[in-house]
């Protein structure tokens, strides 16, 4: 009824495989944003991990404004971490995935 199990399980054990090494690759994208007014950089990886955080002087003497520029660029960058994230891990779970029938998850 399904054909080869034993060739679909070596299949999804190949697309686990392809899995995991995008999660270790994504750990060595850098995705940059910084604020409008380039008083805060941030530089994130494109599995959401904080790497860096430059704070121009002039913000740290105003709390108020200082957390509203880092929230605005870090969910800037979040965003944009995680379209990477999603469209390389979309990739690579499809790739090594066995073509069963009626089960296309990522058209």
């Amino acid at each position: 009824m399904f054909g080869d199990v034993s060739g679909m399980m070596n299949k999804l054990k190949e697309a686990q495989k392809k899995v995991e090494e995008t999660k270790n690759r994504l750990d060595s994208v850098l995705v940059d944003e910084t604020a409008a007014n380039e008083k805060i950089k941030i530089t994130i990886t494109a599995n959401r991990k904080i790497k860096n955080i430059s704070i121009d002087e002039s913000l740290l003497t105003n709390g108020e404004e200082l957390e509203d520029y880092l929230i605005i660029t870090l969910n800037k960058a979040i965003e944009k971490a995680t379209k990477i994230n999603e469209h390389e891990m979309a990739i690579a779970a499809k790739s090594g995935m066995p073509n069963i029938p009626g089960m296309d998850m990522f058209k």
